[in-house]
């Protein structure tokens, strides 16, 4: 089962629950906010011991 990660939308700021990927080093994508819509880009990092570190940005990158 893929982790849940807590984010808030750059947009709207509700807090959303993301699935992500643990298998890949660096990840990096966009996905739409399931409150407003808007598309978020995000980053997915692994640190040493394989918990994903994930931050979304607005995705003209603010």
């Amino acid at each position: 089962m893929l982790p849940i990660v807590e984010v808030q939308c750059p947009y709207c700021g509700e807090r959303i629950d993301l699935r992500v990927e643990t298998c890949a080093e660096e990840q990096r994508y966009t996905e739409d906010c399931p409150v407003c819509c808007k598309p978020m880009y995000v980053v997915v990092d692994i640190d040493d011991d394989g918990t994903p570190i994930v931050t979304v940005e607005s995705e003209a990158g603010g």
